[in-house]
């Protein structure tokens, strides 16, 4: 059976079990998903799995369940009905459901490159070989990965839509003197990774981090790549954008209010690149502007949260959302050339770098940047980041994989890794950006269909709080 018959067979099932009055609403995905892993500068472990995952959303006698499962035969799917009604009958009343997605258009998504939906295992393999040889003997380990999904969603009020979408991410670590440079990106086309372009730049970042220098904590202004800048999107998208936290008053968002830097403009975008066209309630999704020039204008809704404020679902329905809220997981900051011109292409990524922290500076967007930077530090990447304060979101975390110090626009030396306590929506508030580049790079979340997009970014003021012990 296809995606569509199965969850149609669903409803049915539910209809017969449950009576007429019951609402469901089911998805169903069908995924492949491969990852070649390699440490030590040769691959260890290569995986795949295929597999199809039914979910069953059901609404009746006023109390609300969902279940699960794998077996998509008529017995398994009769279970899968029988166990999420009981679940059902012993569930507490639930006065705020929001009730189903209407019959409404779901367009097509993104056009799927079928190269990355059944690629090989030796075109993953090609890729790394690309990275370690570019490292020029420097230790590396990573992954590169590929996605392919296809589902179908249908619910007991006759909307349905249909869907697939593939993915493909490269993730990798050059070592060298216990120093690390990191290269990501995600892409829609295992073409567009370049492993020997990767494995290059992060060999050179590796290789100028070596030495590193011990600066006292305080405020530094920063130049962030885009890897840190990821960082700084997910915790937005995760306390921020979302619409339950905003309606319990745990987010810092107020709608309306010039609350970034006028050179802001924060978009989820999951047609931006091969998404499905529908999120888990069967809603259409498309791009949802947040901020638009420092100005916050949206959160992220499901059913739910959008029914209690007053709003429409924004197409961000997803399991667990009804404990943890809506999330947009596709978020772009959007540069300058983006915004004018409809620019989005990759940062460029050159090999950069003879070792001494010049090598830092991998490409010329973020070489614009730090030019402009009298003293200040260079960031590639931030870690273990954790919520202090939720309501200004205020974070704890550390650097890593290389910090370099500027001087008059030069890196001049490494640094040790500090740890910083920050408020993100501050550090992005009015007249803290000093700079963005013009060419944004998708980076890869640790779950295949979210990423994060942005151009290097500069800001006035970032808080270091001590060395990375402390």
């Amino acid at each position: 059976m296809s995606e569509l018959e199965i969850a149609g067979q669903v409803v049915e099932l539910v209809r017969r079990l449950a009576g007429p009055d019951a609402q469901a609403e089911v998805t169903v995905t069908r995924a492949d998903l491969a990852l070649t892993r390699f440490a030590n500068s040769f691959i260890h472990q290569n995986v795949a799995e295929s597999g199809t995952a039914v979910r069953l959303r059901l609404h009746a006698g006023g109390r609300t369940a969902a279940g699960s499962g794998s077996l998509v035969d008529r017995d398994g799917l009769t279970a899968l009905v029988e166990r999420t009604l009981a679940a059902a009958r012993l569930a507490p009343p639930d006065p705020a459901w929001p009730g189903l997605t209407p019959p409404s258009p779901v367009p097509p998504g993104t056009a799927l490159d079928e190269a990355t939906a059944y690629a090989s295992p030796d075109e993953r393999a090609a890729r790394v070989r690309a990275f370690v040889d570019a490292a020029g003997g420097l230790e590396t380990a990573g992954y590169c990965r590929t996605a392919y999904r296809s589902g179908a969603f249908a619910n007991s009020a006759g909307h349905s839509a249909v869907g697939r979408m593939a993915e493909a991410a490269m993730d990798g670590i050059a070592r060298t003197g216990g120093a690390d440079g990191v290269a990501r990106r995600c892409a829609d086309r295992l073409g567009e990774l370049d492993g020997g372009v990767l494995g290059a730049r992060a060999a050179a970042k590796a290789r100028a981090a070596t030495d590193p220098v011990e600066l006292p904590p305080g405020r530094y202004d920063v130049v962030l790549e885009p890897a840190a800048v990821a960082d700084l999107l997910q915790n937005l998208a995760w306390f921020g954008f979302n619409g339950k936290r905003h309606a319990e008053r745990q987010s810092f968002v107020e709608l309306g209010t010039a609350q970034f830097d006028p050179s802001v403009t924060l978009v989820d975008d999951p047609p931006h690149a091969s998404a499905l066209p529908y999120d888990m309630e069967g809603t259409s999704r498309g791009a949802l502007t947040l901020v638009d020039e420092g100005t916050t204008v949206a959160v992220a809704h499901d059913r739910r949260s959008g029914a209690e404020a007053g709003a429409a679902s924004t197409g961000h329905g997803m399991p667990g959302a009804s404990t943890f809220g809506p999330i947009p997981h596709n978020l772009r900051l959007l540069p300058a050339a983006a915004r004018a011109v409809g620019g989005d292409s990759p940062s460029p990524v050159g090999p950069g770098g003879d070792g001494t922290a010049a090598g830092a500076v991998a490409d010329a967007d973020t070489a614009a940047l730090v030019a402009g930077v009298k003293r200040g530090l260079l960031v590639s990447d931030f870690w273990y980041t954790r919520v202090l304060d939720p309501k200004r979101l205020v974070i704890t975390g550390l650097t890593r994989n290389g910090v370099w110090l500027v001087e008059d626009g030069v890196p001049t030396r490494a640094v040790r890794d500090f740890r910083f306590t920050e408020s993100y929506p501050r550090a992005l508030g009015p007249g803290r950006v000093l700079g963005l580049g013009r060419q944004p790079v998708r980076q890869p979340d640790r779950v295949d269909g979210s990423w994060w997009e942005a151009p290097p970014l500069r800001l006035a003021s970032w808080n270091f709080t001590g060395g990375a012990s402390g």
